[in-house]
């Protein structure tokens, strides 16, 4: 099956990843918010598939800034379903690729030194897990 992505589309899936690796951040800014952000984005540089052609690409046009991790994830948390949504129509299995795309990079993100994410790492973690499950 041959899937069909428009140039908004694709930005939608960026938004999304980048955007689930830019919350996790956030949350977890009282540590350390840039081996968070390295960490996930070195995992979403790892995805195959359609879904890792799309998010090699070039990444103008993201808007992953905010004046607060809210208004950040008032736009990140729907663009993952709507990525999720938008591939499930066409291919479940990129679907699910994309799915465990941004698991693994968000567990990437959540791992500490200590071992164990804080409390504000796992409560981001298990929102961004549920926006891709809300599709």
């Amino acid at each position: 099956m041959s899937i069909t992505l428009t140039d908004q589309d694709k930005l939608t899936l960026r938004n999304a990843a980048y955007g689930a690796v830019t919350l996790m951040a956030a949350a977890g800014a009282a540590g350390s918010p840039h081996r968070i952000a390295t960490d996930g984005s070195l995992a979403l540089s790892s995805a195959t598939g359609l879904v890792g052609h799309v998010l090699a690409e070039k990444t103008k046009g993201l808007n992953l800034n905010g004046k607060s991790t809210a208004e950040l994830a008032d736009r990140v948390l729907p663009d993952l379903t709507a990525a999720m949504a938008l591939l499930g129509k066409q291919d479940a299995a990129e679907a699910e690729n994309f799915r465990g795309t941004v698991v693994v990079a968000v567990e990437a993100a959540a791992r500490t030194h200590q071992g164990e994410p804080g409390p504000a790492l796992a409560e981001m973690a298990r929102k961004i897990t549920g926006a891709l499950d809300a599709a």
